[in-house]
């Protein structure tokens, strides 16, 4: 089978004066400057954000002082399991007042993350002492886990849990 170039089709001149300009645009680019400045850069570029991010400090907060942060009114909103405190205000969605996990917010969430329950029940009363977790099942202890390790790669650590008497 003999191969040959002719170009006397018209696809095969076409193909050839297209790549001949795709070289020639290769080689020699053009270095004229653009006739209008882009609209993104006339006030100038800065890296600078619009706003920064608030400060999160890392606090001891107990039952009753974590309460507050239930994201009602447009708050901060953080929950705790197993000692650890996050700031989940980012999964407003979720964890807001009329999210999924909202019953969670601005509580100690760690038997109903272990428990994969949403009910009221999982909760302890923020008057009470924090939930020992001595009777859950090593199953759950690794959902528990699992949680952990999910909300710390996604959420910031803002603090630690403790007695409501400790502080």
């Amino acid at each position: 089978m003999a191969f040959s170039f002719n170009l006397g089709t018209p696809v095969n001149t076409a193909l050839f004066l297209y790549i001949l300009y795709s070289v020639q645009r290769i080689i020699f680019p053009s270095t004229s400057k653009p006739k209008t400045v882009p609209n993104e850069f006339k006030a100038g570029y800065s890296w600078l954000p619009k706003t920064h991010p608030p400060t999160v400090l890392f606090k001891v907060y107990t039952p009753k002082t974590l309460e507050p942060f239930n994201g009602r009114d447009g708050g901060r909103i953080l929950l705790a399991i197993n000692g650890t405190v996050f700031d989940v205000t980012a999964g407003r969605n979720f964890y807001g007042p009329n999210g999924m996990y909202g019953n969670f917010a601005g509580r100690d969430a760690s038997r109903g993350m272990a428990k994969q329950s949403f009910d009221l029940e999982m909760l302890t009363p923020v008057d009470q002492p924090l939930d020992k977790l001595e009777d859950l099942k090593p199953d759950e202890i690794e959902n528990m886990k699992g949680w952990i390790d999910h909300f710390s790669n996604k959420y910031i650590i803002c603090g630690k849990l403790v007695e409501n008497d400790a502080i």
